[in-house]
């Protein structure tokens, strides 16, 4: 049977034009999986920022923030943060902090800090910075000074009397340390809170000289010392991990104490 030459192409024009709605369709659904999965990724993006803003920032770290100081991560996620006080892994062997996980710095001292780490970098770019302290409020700096079982007269060998108040009180001083490319601090001879000679700068000569010290951990030490130095900061003779970013009279005269 011939079947006529105008119904072959009306079967023609149904056919592409079938194909056509069932491209069309296709396309309208991808096209509204897409406003979907964009919707949901917005839905994520929004919780996720909400958790950070009313989940993951404790009061404290609230109260920091409101003092006018800033979370050193909002500025370099490289430099790791591992507050000791927050953990039982320091000389009192107890949780000071709580749930205070974050490095806060008066934000010239912060910009200092990362400059050190910049500084580090050059030197050694797998070399990072890590934090064992940063600001602590003086309500922390009276628990360590209540909680420390030795005579008054010897207690400000171990912590500064929150009377006077720390650099640490406010936002001004940091402990810290540098890990290599494995995440692993350098050897720096003793652990962060040495209540040891071996932890002071001012006798590492001498500990050099009588074997306690090797070459390599005063020179982890020096290259410590070279980058904070450079940055600004200045340390102190018994604590090898310890800088300040200023004096405690320039503290007072720049900076509100922390409470």
């Amino acid at each position: 049977m011939k079947i006529p030459r105008q119904s072959a192409a009306a079967a023609v024009l149904i056919l592409i034009f079938t194909i056509s709605c069932t491209h069309a369709t296709k396309h309208a659904i991808e096209a509204q999986n897409k406003r979907r999965d964009s919707i949901a990724a917005l839905d994520s993006v929004a919780l996720i920022k909400k958790m950070m803003t009313a989940d993951t920032v404790t009061a404290i770290e609230k109260e920091l923030i409101a003092a006018g100081l800033t979370d050193i991560h909002t500025h370099d996620t490289n430099i790791r943060v591992e507050l000791k006080y927050s953990t039982t892994d320091n000389f009192m062997k107890a949780n000071i902090y709580g749930n205070l996980h974050k490095a806060f710095l008066q934000p010239d001292v912060a910009e200092k800090l990362l400059n050190a780490q910049k500084f580090l970098k050059e030197l050694h770019p797998g070399y990072n910075l890590i934090i064992y302290d940063a600001a602590r409020p003086r309500k922390y700096q009276k628990a360590l000074w209540d909680s420390l079982k030795v005579p008054a007269s010897q207690k400000g060998h171990f912590v500064s009397n929150p009377k006077n108040g720390s650099l640490h009180n406010f936002g001004a001083a940091v402990d810290l340390s540098i890990i290599d490319e494995k995440n692993k601090p350098l050897d720096m001879g003793c652990g962060f809170d040495t209540n040891d000679e071996i932890a002071y700068p001012s006798a590492e000569t001498r500990l050099l000289a009588a074997g306690r010290l090797t070459q390599q951990q005063v020179d982890n030490r020096k290259l410590l010392r070279t980058v904070m130095y450079k940055a600004g900061f200045h340390n102190i003779q018994t604590e090898w991990w310890h800088f300040n970013s200023c004096t405690r009279e320039e503290a007072r005269a720049k900076y509100k104490i922390i409470e």
